[in-house]
């Protein structure tokens, strides 16, 4: 490694391969005593893209037919990580063939003869209980057929895994790197002869992590939607897997499920996809309705604000609104500038989108999805309302940190006779500008109509004073800033009404117009769609709100509606596999 590598990274690199050596020297499994049901899902089209040598990894692309994934150019850390987890072994296993299944043996015993002695980026915590658990889950089709020595190698390279998470789960990253190690380890232990040892203290350390983690609002300090499903999911199939052992969970590991179901159910727009914010993405499908079914908990969505997000429903439409100062800074290596930003769905199809997260498509895209530009509210030209600033150490990785972030975040619901809605506001540019941004938005009781204010203004005298000095120097043309509403890639929109109003078709038919009030000029720009298990970004556009702010209050309105002849209930069917490449 290079010489500028921190000394901590090099030193935690080096502990991991001692003890994965030093692992190899413990008894070898030699049967599995029980195997839990496989619950991980692969994605077929996914699974036919890999048995053809195109291996789409991280945002990297490598095109190397009849090539064995060992074999592959080192492109970047984060590709090497992606294969070193076997999340490919769900993909194969979801095309089921025999080509697939010959490729998932070879691979996975290449890698044992390659990697086994401790060597490779695979010798992680997190990525040895991602890979323990495929390797469980998929047993049947790794073993088919291979010879005893192919065998006894694979049951002595689960055991020699099994020993390193033992001894090194505490070295994984707090989060969901941990809920990966110890969840690999109880799975392990349950199905390893030899290895039921492990299960008791392993069993009482996730109780505690679930504890300390998930807090009584069923949330995780990273605030990402997604991350928050992914632990869910985790601890849904310990649970199963402990349970078909009659093994009861600890209290605090059900207990955490419990928490974590009706915030996840808060944080799903009307599609079943998840709100996409500070570096998550949309989930894959069916993942959480299967974990929520596996896990057995029942009942309504969380009531009020879910995480940190505030949900409007009605009907057929869903909007989601980050209403919750960013993680701090110590969980902020993914965290987006994104303060009241939104979403809106409307039946099975997204409408108005963030940008998402860029990190599978190299530094630059992931910091410009990170910006405040690249989500749907208000940004003040050249200023996010958070800062990139401190670089930390996270997960063994050099990230940037957010910093000067709102801190002072409220909001506050608002109902009238015929709507629902609120009224937040944050102090991201108060220090910078003097101003505070105050979003309203009501929701029409029939989810047909969206009304909506966006307001800069000042509070106290002090930020006057802050803002005539930010606007002297403007030569008092005024404070510029923009309301972006980034669209879905799938949304047809169009200027109307000459240049008033933008019409957007949905794939499914539907209609909505969008329309402001104000001193604001309205264009249509383009933007992307940034989502990971796709080789670029995807074009889209955005609706684009320009004004200035020359006083104290500046305030746009806009009203985003179905247009009259759109039925209430359109029948839409079509379907797109998200993994294709484009």
């Amino acid at each position: 490694m290079a010489d500028t590598e921190p000394f901590p990274l090099r030193r935690e690199r080096w502990m991991n391969r001692a003890h994965a050596r030093m692992a190899a020297l413990s008894r070898p499994a030699t049967a599995f005593t029980s195997q839990p049901e496989p619950k991980s899902l692969g994605r077929f089209a996914r699974g036919r893209q890999i048995c053809a040598g195109n291996f789409l990894f991280a945002g990297h692309l490598v095109e190397a037919p009849e090539t064995a994934i060992w074999d592959l150019p080192q492109v970047s850390p984060a590709f090497d990580r992606a294969l070193h987890g076997f999340s490919w072994l769900d993909d194969l296993a979801a095309v089921g063939d025999a080509a697939a299944a010959t490729r998932a043996r070879a691979w996975t015993h290449g890698w044992i003869l390659r990697y086994g002695r401790g060597s490779g980026a695979g010798w992680t915590p997190d990525l040895t209980g991602q890979r323990l658990i495929r390797w469980i889950n998929h047993a049947v089709m790794l073993l088919n057929g291979v010879d005893p020595g192919a065998s006894r190698r694979f049951f002595r390279a689960m055991a020699q895994q099994t020993t390193f998470l033992a001894r090194r789960w505490k070295a994984a990253p707090v989060g969901l790197p941990r809920f990966e190690a110890l969840g690999g380890l109880i799975y392990a232990g349950l199905a390893l002869t030899g290895r039921e040892r492990y299960v008791p203290a392993a069993c009482r350390a996730l109780g505690r992590e679930c504890a300390a983690q998930i807090d009584s609002g069923g949330g995780i300090p990273s605030r990402a939607p997604e991350e928050l499903m992914e632990i869910f999911v985790l601890l849904a199939w310990t649970a199963g897997a402990l349970r078909a052992s009659d093994i009861d969970p600890a209290d605090e590991h059900l207990a955490a499920l419990d928490r974590i179901a009706p915030t996840l159910r808060a944080l799903r727009h009307a599609d079943g996809a998840l709100a996409r914010f500070h570096g998550g993405g949309r989930g894959a499908e069916g993942r959480l309705d299967q974990a929520l079914a596996e896990a057995g908990v029942r009942g309504p969505k969380a009531e009020g604000d879910a995480m940190g997000y505030a949900r409007l429903g009605y009907g057929r439409t869903s909007l989601i609104l980050d209403a919750a100062p960013p993680p701090d800074e110590a969980h902020s290596a993914d965290a987006h500038a994104s303060t009241l930003a939104m979403e809106l769905t409307s039946g099975r199809r997204p409408l108005i989108v963030n940008c998402g997260s860029g990190k599978s498509f190299g530094d630059k895209w992931r910091r410009a999805g990170r910006a405040t530009p690249s989500h749907s509210t208000l940004a003040i030209d050249g200023y996010s309302s958070s800062r990139l600033g401190v670089t930390g150490l996270i997960s063994g990785e050099k990230a940037e940190l957010l910093t000067d972030a709102p801190r002072d975040v409220r909001i506050e619901r608002r109902h009238t006779r015929r709507s629902t809605g609120l009224i937040a506001g944050h102090d991201g540019y108060r220090r910078t500008h003097g101003l505070t941004h105050v979003r309203q938005i009501h929701l029409s009781d029939d989810g047909r109509g969206i009304k909506g204010e966006d307001v800069l203004a000042t509070i106290e005298r002090s930020d006057e004073r802050r803002f005539d000095a930010a606007l002297d120097r403007t030569g008092l043309r005024g404070i510029p800033f923009r309301v972006r509403f980034h669209l879905h890639p799938d949304v047809d929109a169009e200027l109307d009404l000459g240049g008033s109003a933008v019409s957007l078709v949905l794939k499914s038919g539907e209609v909505w117009v969008f329309r402001h009030t104000g001193a604001a000029e309205m264009l249509l720009e383009p933007s992307v769609y940034l989502e990971d298990g796709r080789l670029a970004p995807r074009a889209t556009r955005q609706i684009v709100l320009s004004s200035a702010a020359v006083d104290y209050a500046t305030r746009v309105s806009w009203t985003l509606a179905k247009a009259k002849d759109t039925p209430d209930a359109v029948r839409d069917l079509s379907r797109e596999d998200l993994a294709a490449l484009v």
